[in-house]
């Protein structure tokens, strides 16, 4: 097979102006490096496309391919994610990954959580805040937890994310309003242990691949898992295997959760328990992150004993069963 890959690297926009944590979500060059060499080892072509742009002149070109390895992120608009595959679905190209509904919801978490609320699934209150103009203050007890609600990898998210009263959320919604142009989700803080969930599959044939605890070595990342502690991860943040056995309600919220949104092929559910100990959905993301090292779904797979190129092929495994209809990734 032909496969394209679509992603986007960080240097390019660092080199246009933008900031470290601007570019968090984008991608490191030795991901769509790695992703190729893996698809390679199955015997099948890869050609590197890169980021919107670039597959726009592509096609244009006539470029065609068999299947595209979606890992593009967009730069612009809340539905930036969506872009890639709304071109791809114009084009009758199937990819990997989610479709345009699935990635435009799910990185707004002010309307993934909607769904999830309404579906009856658990997840902590919320209200989403379009401008400076604080809610009512009674809408919700504190202490509280502000955030971007259209940005990923833990952007805007810091020890000043939990507010404990009105003059603080006043202060970390201004403060936030400067930094980022989306809307901010805020939400009663939850101060339990927080856990990530991979997800592999699609539909009726999607499982838990594994859960790991996000266990942080200082109070303030305890707090907020955010851009900082993911960027240092390997100083501030523990990842800790836990049995899908041992915390069955963790696993059943995210594959749920995961189904509800009608992911595709894979996904990372975060999840974070409150005072009771109850599970509550946080986020989800339908485009993980793939760095061979970095990546907590990476991470996740190998606690698993799965190897890399294993967790590309059974991403691939996953497209191809429901687009292409070949039957193995290996033909």
């Amino acid at each position: 097979m032909r496969i394209g890959l679509t992603y986007d690297l960080r240097e390019p926009y660092l080199a246009a102006g933008l900031t470290e944590e601007e570019t968090a979500e984008f991608d490191r060059p030795e991901t769509p490096a790695a992703i190729s060499e893996a698809l390679r080892g199955f015997g099948h072509e890869t050609v590197t496309i890169g980021s919107l742009p670039a597959l726009v002149d592509a096609l244009a070109r006539g470029e065609r391919y068999d299947l595209v390895f979606n890992i593009a992120e967009g730069l612009r608009g809340t539905a930036r994610e969506s872009q890639v595959p709304a071109l791809l679905d114009a084009y009758g190209i199937p990819y990997t990954f989610s479709g345009p509904l699935t990635l435009a919801l799910a990185l707004h978490k002010g309307y993934a959580k909607r769904i999830v609320r309404d579906a009856g699934l658990p997840t902590a209150p919320f209200f989403v805040v379009a401008d400076c103009e604080l809610p009512a203050p009674d809408l919700l007890d504190y202490p509280l937890f502000v955030k971007p609600a259209a940005e990923g990898s833990g952007m805007g998210i810091g020890p000043g994310s939990r507010v404990d009263d009105r003059a603080s959320l006043k202060e970390r919604i201004q403060a936030l309003r400067t930094r980022f142009r989306s809307p901010l989700l805020v939400e009663h803080y939850l101060p339990g242990r927080e856990f990530t969930v991979g997800i592999l599959g699609s539909a009726s044939c999607a499982r838990v691949l594994g859960i790991l605890e996000i266990d942080a070595k200082a109070p303030g990342d305890r707090a907020a898992y955010g851009f900082l502690a993911k960027e240092e991860y390997d100083t501030r943040i523990d990842y800790r295997p836990v049995p899908v056995d041992h915390e069955p309600f963790v696993a059943e919220l995210a594959l749920a959760v995961h189904r509800l949104l009608e992911c595709d092929d894979a996904s990372r559910v975060d999840i974070r328990l409150d005072g009771q100990g109850r599970p509550l959905f946080l986020e989800i993301n339908p485009l993980a992150g793939l760095h061979p090292i970095r990546s907590d779904l990476v991470i996740l797979a190998s606690a698993q004993g799965w190897s890399y190129p294993t967790l590309i092929g059974a991403i691939l495994e996953s497209a191809l069963s429901r687009t292409v209809g070949h039957a193995s990734s290996r033909s």
